[in-house]
């Protein structure tokens, strides 16, 4: 074999080792990746059905209840769509009704958010663009909604 069919051949070997290794990092990544929704877009099915993602809102008023043990359910609005949510674990000391909140968790069988971790804003003024940016959409659509309905503001 001459000296040039070998180093053709290092370089196909090389280019498979570089190609494997390549698919096995962005196939990790794309495994660990956990994308943002909103209430309404979780409506309208864009999220993943059976994918981890985030969902993020406002914790709807009145509607926390706490189940057996440390199981609370509750609910995540935009002001236009409302999800249910499950939590099984301690809240963050700054959860409470009417305050932003991202959960990350997967969708149930049952339409419910199953939630495996719970996030609250930090201080009164702090919240997250994903879910000011969310809301604003919710609040122009409900707006929207009430204009072609004929309701007064």
């Amino acid at each position: 074999m001459k000296a040039r069919h070998k180093r053709f051949g290092f370089l196909i070997v090389g280019l498979v080792v570089l190609a494997a290794a390549a698919y096995l990092v962005f196939n990790a990544l794309g495994n660990n990746l956990s994308y943002f929704f909103s209430p309404t877009e979780v409506a309208e099915n864009k999220a993943p059905a059976n994918h981890l993602f985030r969902l993020g809102g406002l914790v709807q008023p009145g509607s926390l209840e706490r189940g057996e043990k440390l199981t609370v359910h509750f609910d995540i609005t935009d002001n236009h769509h409302t999800v249910k949510v499950a939590y099984t674990g301690i809240l963050p000391d700054l959860f409470k009704e009417g305050q932003g909140v991202i959960a990350q968790g997967r969708m149930g069988p049952d339409g419910v958010f199953v939630a495996e971790e719970v996030l609250a804003k930090h201080d009164e003024n702090y919240m997250p663009p994903e879910v000011a940016d969310a809301l604003e959409k919710g609040h122009q659509k409900g707006l929207e909604a009430m204009a072609k309905e004929n309701k007064p503001l």
